[in-house]
């Protein structure tokens, strides 16, 4: 089977289960909460610095989770949400900002990344960042978020309100209609 081919399948598969996934459960745990970002300095995709509170702390919603380029359970499943969320939006697509934080930035290089994001046809708007395991874990810690390995990590997904600077921590995976209903809470017009 060709490259392409077998990419365009698993991205098939992997959008399906998400939709399957969450159409099934539909119940996730949904707090509000108050996070102090840490003033870090992290990379994305294209190898370019990012400072990571500054990029959260916008004024329009943003939209975090964790996850890594190698991860094969929960990290296809968000990020096909994502996906799914970026098409849903279309022309309202830069009035949010999704970011994944990888949890495994001894091996999520730019390149990773890249690739990781070219396999869900991520348009602009997402960032994908790595940075220093000590960075990575102060950005975990700071959303009361740390996975002593990678193995260990959680569907989290937090939504920040540009509104008051609240954040939205989701523990579960989400449709793609309770997302767009939680970002609407969140300030999404």
């Amino acid at each position: 089977m060709r490259p392409i081919l077998r990419s365009f399948l698993a991205i098939a598969a992997c959008l399906a289960l998400a939709s399957h996934a969450t159409a099934a459960s539909r119940s996730y745990q949904r707090s509000v909460e108050s996070y102090s970002m840490p003033d870090v300095t992290l990379i994305n995709q294209d190898g370019k610095k990012v400072r990571f509170k500054e990029l959260v702390e916008s004024n329009r919603p943003v939209v975090v989770d964790f996850i890594f380029g190698t991860c094969t359970t929960i990290c296809p499943v968000l990020s096909a949400t994502y996906t799914n969320l970026q098409t849903k939006l279309g022309p309202d697509l830069k009035k949010i900002h999704l970011v994944s934080v990888s949890i495994d930035p001894e091996n999520d290089t730019p390149q990773v990344m890249r690739d990781y994001l070219a396999r869900y046809r991520a348009k602009p708007g997402w960032d994908f960042l790595s940075g220093s395991r000590k960075d990575i874990d102060r950005v975990m810690n700071a959303f009361n978020s740390y996975f002593r390995n990678k193995m260990d990590h959680k569907p989290l997904t937090f939504i920040r309100s540009p509104v008051d600077g609240k954040w939205t921590r989701i523990y579960g995976l989400i449709s793609n209609v309770e997302l767009m209903n939680e970002l609407t809470k969140a300030g999404l017009k």
